[in-house]
């Protein structure tokens, strides 16, 4: 019974561990929800302009509830807190893996925060002024003189939201490739042999992600999806030496104190 007691700690220990990463993460998006919503005006013209751009002079958009522009600005807030405190919410995830990492890979953590960040903000940044704008004019382009757009504030707050949101986390696959090598689920020469099955499958999640169903905005998509796959290989390359090195140099350390326990 003692045994099996010592075998379900680690896994306590790791669920506290995470539960007090959440909670800091989910304090410091509730401290950035309150400084966003103080400038929700100019973050609702921001979030906005992709597609008042592409609007007819007397095209709008609209809400059908009472509470619903509240509600609006409230989501916008939350929003852009999720962005900035993206940098925060990286290192809690740095802290919550890296016990599972060697002593001289934990000197990583900026560059990972950094890194991670960067490519995030990035991938949201690229839907934002690239694929956004070309998927509203494609669709606005419908419009007639019997058939005017009215839209839906709330839609249109909740696409774009998720839309963008899935843009900055594909375009964290190289990190995410990163801890798959480091755990042992894949290797370079694994990433390397399946590329044409990846790219399949890149194209299918653009196909999937992008708002328009024209292949030029899926495009927009996947080749920086396919760019990002093949530095993942370059990664998972020098994580695995890496891993290799490391192990070796522990065996290294442990074989002189194998006399002392003796």
């Amino acid at each position: 019974m003692g045994h099996k007691a010592d075998e379900k700690l680690p896994l306590i220990s790791h669920l506290a561990e995470l539960r007090t990463r959440l909670y800091r993460i989910l304090i410091a998006v509730g401290m950035g929800f309150f400084a966003c919503y103080y400038f929700r005006e100019g973050l609702f013209r921001i979030i906005t302009k992709p597609l008042t751009e592409v609007l007819p002079k007397d095209g709008h958009m609209i809400f059908t509830g009472m509470p619903e522009a509240f509600f609006i600005y409230m989501k916008i807030a939350f929003f852009a807190s999720l962005l900035l405190t993206s940098p925060y919410t990286l290192f809690q995830v740095w802290k919550f893996v890296s016990p599972g990492l060697y002593s001289s890979e934990r000197r990583f953590a900026i560059p990972f925060v950094l890194v991670s960040t960067m490519l995030f903000l990035g991938g949201v940044a690229f839907g934002y002024f690239l694929v956004l704008p070309t998927a509203f004019e494609f669709f606005i382009a419908f419009s007639t003189d019997f058939l005017k757009p009215m839209i839906s504030f709330r839609e249109y707050l909740s696409f774009t939201m998720k839309f963008l949101l899935a843009f900055g986390i594909s375009f964290e696959l190289p990190v995410f490739i990163f801890f798959l090598t480091k755990v042992g689920v894949v290797n370079a020469p694994l990433l390397s042999r399946y590329r044409r099955y990846a790219i399949l499958m890149i194209f299918i999640v653009a196909a999937i992600l992008t708002p328009s169903p024209d292949a030029f905005s899926q495009i927009l998509m996947a080749v920086p999806l396919m760019f990002l796959y093949e530095i993942s290989i370059l990664i998972s390359r020098y994580a695995g030496r890496k891993q290799k090195a490391g192990g070796t140099k522990d065996e290294e350390n442990a074989t002189p104190e194998a006399p002392d326990r003796e």
